[in-house]
């Protein structure tokens, strides 16, 4: 499984609905794993994003769907970055 940082900022109508973010994420997770994919961690952060969230996903469709599944809902907007593990940064580098 490749693993997926998703940026999260909130909009206007996800901010006015902050409450309502714990049932969002629980049912962010569920819509993760329907669709093959894993939501491992989430965090609120301070600055220029409000959240991060941590994924894991077969591929990189799936992953985008998962990311987008979350955007269509209007809370959140996402940029999501495929991270590489620091075994796969030494294969990279060392086909170099």
């Amino acid at each position: 499984m490749s693993t997926y940082i998703s940026l999260l900022r909130y909009t206007q109508k996800g901010i006015e609905n902050v409450k309502e973010s714990p049932n969002r994420l629980d049912a962010a997770r569920k819509a993760f794993e329907k669709r093959g994919a894993k939501l491992k961690d989430f965090y609120l952060v301070s600055g220029r994003y409000d959240a991060i969230v941590i994924s894991e996903a077969p591929d990189d469709a799936t992953a985008a769907t998962a990311s987008l599944s979350l955007a269509t809902q209007g809370n959140v907007r996402t940029e999501t970055l495929r991270a590489f593990t620091e075994e796969e940064f030494r294969k990279i580098v060392g086909g170099l």
